[in-house]
């Protein structure tokens, strides 16, 4: 019966050892690539990149809009100007989950269209609280060059024009990828 268990427990080890063997060579292995650009959310003009498509009866009585579900479809660029140079956009949904806060439940996949990421995808998934200076969300996935990414993106407001409708937003975006 002892000699049973000690074996038990050396193939659990040895076991254990070549997952974790696995695990530092699939990290090694992996590449971190860091972005960064401006998301442009555009609510006003013949051009706007954000449509509300559903909310709740109680939505419009609810200072933070809770159960406001919007569908967008932003422009990325190079730069913090929304004329500076497109490299894709980030299109998906904001629910706003939050009867406390201005906070969405957001999901978003950035479709690169120019350089070396063309064609690209990167899948965004998280809470976007518009309060804090600056917010942070998952990477939870990618397509392309970004095949099974994960990894984060930081998120900062660069400007916030009423008058116009546009909110330019920072991304730096840090992503483990195979490649």
């Amino acid at each position: 019966m002892a000699s049973n268990l000690s074996i038990f427990s050396a193939s659990l080890a040895l076991l254990s050892f070549f997952v974790l063997c696995s695990a530092i060579a699939d990290v090694a292995a992996a590449k971190r690539t860091r972005l960064h650009f401006y998301f442009h959310e555009i609510n006003a003009g013949p051009n706007t990149s954000v449509v509300r498509v559903a909310q709740a009866n109680t939505t419009l009585a609810s200072p933070t809009s809770f159960g406001a579900l919007v569908v967008a479809d932003n422009p990325l660029t190079k730069g913090p100007e929304l004329t500076s140079k497109l490299v894709g956009r980030a299109q998906g949904i904001y629910t706003s989950a939050s009867q406390e806060e201005l906070a969405f439940m957001t999901s978003l996949n950035f479709a690169f269209t120019a350089g070396k990421y063309n064609g690209s995808v990167l899948t965004v998934l998280g809470r976007f609280a518009i309060a804090l200076p600056v917010r942070e969300m998952s990477v939870v996935g990618g397509s392309g060059y970004f095949r099974l990414a994960r990894g984060y993106a930081r998120i900062r407001t660069h400007r916030m024009d009423q008058r116009t409708g546009l909110v330019t937003v920072e991304y730096n975006v840090t992503v483990i990828h195979p490649r």
